[in-house]
């Protein structure tokens, strides 16, 4: 295979970037089987908890309409208009009653979308595309593998979710006839609870099919969203800059730092050196530095230009092997020294000074 065939395949996972561009166009991973599973859980669960009280109070309020109510309502005949009074009246107790399972629907779809794909707020999947209208790009959805893997899941749904139904319903046909002469409220709250029990167990099924799903989508989802080594190379470019180009910059920053550097080494008081590899320069300001400050520091070249402008200004050189290592390793140009070298730099200044005659306390 030629580098150029190579080269186009989508075989990179794709940067973070190109998952916010994606996000950004609506393009997130999501399973809507997911959903389905989770709401169906939670409103078949509460129903289920809630469906006692549920019937008590409906109970109540066919008693009262149906019942005395009714009656002191229409007196002996029940005209049109006081059948009218009596839905609007009725309504109201019907949508408190109904309004746990509603909220509970909305919280529970609320929060799986929330859990999926938490806020992401776009118009851009809303803006109109000719693809979408395209006979052509119509025919290569209704037949890609996509659309073929959606068939065979609703077919499994299907299959499953009909198995599941009949026999527990084959189970549940020979408990009807203990019904006859019961209690109406309570064959209406027992057929219910058999109902929603019923309904859970084909959420389970639902959760396994949801299970596989999700991972086709998150396999799916990513084959999508692969890239060409090209493409990643080019983004790198265009967020980070061409490489090329920053290393000059980067060579000009530094070559601008050690310019500024070498405009400090005049006023250094010692330059302590390897004696060839590092050169670091001390100056030490008696009364406004509490430790003597690095104004420069250089190694190889660098470490020679310094010495070169030491020489020109006629700054002491002292030759301190570890010292010199060391200061160039630990410490940073216009900070202080560390402290563990307070005490070997304080004995090359007193050298120092000692040989210009030169001590600290003699400065103003």
């Amino acid at each position: 295979m030629s580098p150029q065939s190579s080269s186009g395949e989508r075989t990179e996972r794709a940067t973070p970037k190109k998952r916010r561009d994606a996000r950004e166009r609506g393009q997130i991973l999501k399973s809507t089987e997911v959903n389905s599973a989770f709401c169906c859980a939670i409103i078949f669960g509460f129903m289920l908890l809630y469906s006692e009280t549920m019937v008590m109070r409906l109970g109540e309020l066919l008693q009262y309409y149906l019942g005395d109510g009714l009656l002191y309502l229409s007196g002996i005949v029940l005209s049109r208009r006081e059948l009218q009074t009596m839905f609007i009246n009725l309504a109201p107790s019907l949508a408190v009653l109904l309004l746990p399972i509603l909220f509970t629907a909305l919280l529970a779809g609320l929060l799986i979308n929330v859990v999926q794909v938490g806020f992401n707020f776009t118009v851009k999947p809303l803006m109109p595309k000719l693809e979408r209208i395209s006979p052509l790009k119509g025919l290569k959805r209704i037949f890609s593998a996509k659309t073929l893997s959606e068939l065979i899941k609703s077919l499994v749904k299907i299959i499953c979710l009909g198995w599941l139904f009949y026999s527990s319903f084959k189970q549940l046909l020979f408990q009807f006839p203990s019904f006859t002469g019961a209690n109406i409220a309570a064959v209406f709250l027992q057929i219910l609870k058999m109902a929603f029990t019923l309904a859970l167990k084909m959420t389970l099924i639902l959760a396994i099919v949801a299970v596989f799903d999700y991972l086709f989508q998150w396999w799916s989802f990513e084959k999508e969203l692969r890239m060409t080594k090209q493409e990643v190379k080019d983004e790198y470019k265009l967020t980070e800059g061409d490489p090329q180009i920053k290393s000059r910059i980067r060579a000009k920053q530094r070559q601008m730092s050690a310019m500024r550097m070498m405009e400090q080494v005049p006023q250094a008081d010692v330059v302590i050196t390897n004696p060839t590899h590092y050169a670091v320069a001390l100056a030490y300001r008696p009364g406004e530095d509490l430790a003597p400050l690095v104004v420069a520091k250089g190694q190889d070249f660098l470490a020679g230009k310094i010495k070169e402008v030491a020489r020109q200004h006629g700054i002491t050189m002292v030759e301190n092997v570890e010292l010199a290592r060391s200061l160039y390793q630990f410490g940073e140009v216009g900070s202080e020294i560390p402290m563990e070298f307070y005490q070997a730099v304080a004995d090359i200044l007193v050298y120092v000074y000692g040989l210009k005659n030169k001590f600290p306390y003699n400065r103003r």
